[in-house]
């Protein structure tokens, strides 16, 4: 019997630790589309970037990964040349891997103001049934809140008593959410949504927008219970410059 998608790409992340050009045969040479602008196309893309990799003795872990259609989706510990957060998103086609988006931030040291880290919390989806109601939360906490700036409504989406935050510049609760959104990270615009991924209480969006004027990639996790959003995880990419792709297809 032919392996889960979840657990096809569970390995494919491990065997970044070996090197094993083997890993890659998931993925469809033929049609893969690569969105890291800085790794290249296709097998021989991969392989090389798995061979370089493995030279520098990495670690991988995958904290939580999901299922969404022909989407999977995983949140990563990585520990290879720097230490990083990523999210990791592939589409199949066919039963193989066809396109690959990523998002990676370095770790910090240390965890946030309340004790969290960028990785620590929940790792299993439950709700199965509430995914397209828990997508559309999110879809419309995002463009309201997070693209519009409207902050009036923030009570209909977040959980007043228990939003646990794993944003290493921030703490837990709806007062220092309010805060941050209002005041210190005014230099943080969410200026387009690209994709939202769920399955049952976790939610990924994708965004565009920029911080310190800078262009960048959001990704978002979110973890919704009884239709408000209690957890909340998240990775910042700064986009590269159109002259540093190795690859044409963009980052989203």
């Amino acid at each position: 019997m032919q392996a889960s998608k979840k657990d096809q790409i569970c390995a494919l992340l491990k065997a970044i630790e070996t090197g094993d050009p083997a890993a890659v045969a998931v993925v469809n040479e033929g049609q893969y589309i690569q969105h890291n602008p800085l790794t290249r196309e296709g097998n021989v893309g991969l392989a090389e970037l798995f061979k370089r990799l493995a030279e520098t003795s990495p670690r991988v872990e995958i904290v939580r990964v999901f299922e969404d259609g022909d989407y999977v989706f995983a949140h990563t510990d990585y520990d290879f040349n720097v230490i990083e957060v990523g999210f990791e998103v592939f589409r199949f086609h066919d039963g193989k891997v066809v396109e690959h988006w990523d998002n990676l931030q370095a770790k910090p040291s240390s965890p946030n103001l309340s004790g969290h880290t960028m990785l620590d919390g929940p790792t299993e989806a439950t709700d199965l049934d509430r995914t397209e109601e828990n997508r559309q939360l999110i879809r419309s906490f995002v463009e309201e809140v997070l693209v519009s700036g409207q902050l009036s409504g923030l009570e209909h989406y977040i959980d007043s008593e228990d939003y646990v935050e794993h944003n290493p510049h921030r703490k837990d609760g709806l007062p220092a959410l309010r805060e941050v959104l209002s005041s210190s990270e005014k230099a943080r615009k969410y200026q387009k949504v690209h994709r939202l991924l769920a399955e049952g209480s976790f939610v990924l969006c994708v965004s565009e927008g920029s911080l310190d004027s800078n262009h960048v990639s959001f990704y978002d996790l979110f973890r919704v219970a009884d239709e408000k959003i209690v957890e909340h995880w998240d990775t910042v990419d700064p986009v590269p410059p159109r002259s540093e792709w190795v690859n044409n297809n963009g980052k989203f």
